[in-house]
């Protein structure tokens, strides 16, 4: 298979996963130099190939140019569709969540219910909703959910002068805002859904999603200190035997441990060492800091993948990283 559809879609089963967006803490745009750059590579690296029909030039994309050239790790901020029955389930409602909105409103197959669960109330992760299309059509549903009391406040807030000219209550959608209680399993949208906090300012959750004997774990926003090397760590337990777990790595272990130390967020190298802990299948990166360019999170995949390699070399161990537009099976 093309490397660039084994980015596409990875594995096989019944949840599908979609990550609409994957930066963390601002939205990381792409500049006209940037294109041109990569452009400049694709062409340079071509000059030692005679492509002259169209398959050529498909077959020496996918095969001979890094995906930090031909692609984009892209510029959203967290959100991530989980299908796995007729309702749309979605953790986060980042800026990933208007390119969700848009992609809805093309395949316009009528009213709509949507299931929205927030790890937690930094901007990041609602400043996508004031552009959700299906927000402002009547007969579409909207539930969120969340271990924060004041979720709907958090929402209205948002959209309340001076910070943005449409209000909440403008919206023709009928929301529903519901408070969930850590630890308690609750079924949502076709699946069996559990919180758990987690060590970030302000308090931020990770969900467990199961259905069948299937399971994913969506982790954003997430420190974890020296107690993760104790075997009895709960999080540990949370994430165990996990067929996806998709987890914050914002940070190099240098900037996690000392000089963004309690900013709430984890890196490469402790991902790993947790997925490896609790027999975790398949780790997906998440919360890319926006600062990073394409080459750089190219690199810190294959270092990641060269750690995991030296950490436990007898554990198979999938890794990738996301971008907007990722699809996993599960």
């Amino acid at each position: 298979m093309p490397e660039d559809k084994k980015r596409r879609t990875i594995g096989m089963g019944n949840m599908k996963v979609t990550i609409w967006g994957s930066r963390g803490s601002l939205p990381a745009s792409i500049t006209a130099e940037q294109v041109r750059d990569k452009i400049f590579k694709a062409l340079e690296a071509s000059q030692n190939y005679q492509l002259k029909t169209t398959k050529e030039i498909n077959a020496f994309i996918e095969s001979k140019v890094p995906f930090s050239v031909k692609g984009c790790y892209g510029s959203n901020t967290s959100c991530v569709e989980i299908r796995g029955g007729k309702d749309h389930v979605l953790f986060d409602a980042g800026t990933g969540l208007r390119d969700f909105g848009n992609h809805i409103i093309r395949a316009a197959k009528g009213p709509d219910s949507f299931h929205i669960l927030l790890s937690h109330l930094h901007w990041d992760h609602l400043q996508g909703f004031p552009f959700f299309i299906p927000a402002y059509i009547k007969d579409n549903r909207i539930n969120f959910y969340g271990c924060h009391e004041n979720l709907k406040a958090a929402f209205f807030n948002q959209q309340s002068p001076p910070y943005f000219p449409v209000p909440l209550t403008a919206m023709s959608a009928d929301l529903q805002f519901t408070q969930l209680e850590p630890e308690k399993e609750y079924d949502i949208g076709g699946f069996r859904i559990k919180g758990m906090e987690q060590n970030h300012p302000g308090k931020s959750y990770s969900y467990c999603i199961k259905k069948g004997d299937k399971k994913i774990v969506y982790s954003t926003d997430s420190e974890h200190k020296e107690n993760v090397d104790d075997r009895s760590y709960p999080f540990l337990q949370f994430i165990k035997n996990a067929d996806l777990l998709i987890l914050d790595t914002q940070y190099s272990l240098l900037e996690a441990i000392y000089t963004k130390e309690n900013w709430g967020h984890s890196s490469n190298i402790i991902a790993v060492e947790l997925a490896v802990k609790a027999g975790v299948k398949h780790l997906c990166m998440f919360h890319s800091e926006p600062v990073l360019g394409d080459e750089t999170l190219d690199k810190i995949l294959e270092d990641t993948k060269r750690y995991a390699e030296l950490y436990a070399d007898s554990y198979s161990l999938k890794i990738s990283l996301a971008y907007d537009g990722l699809k996993i099976e599960v």
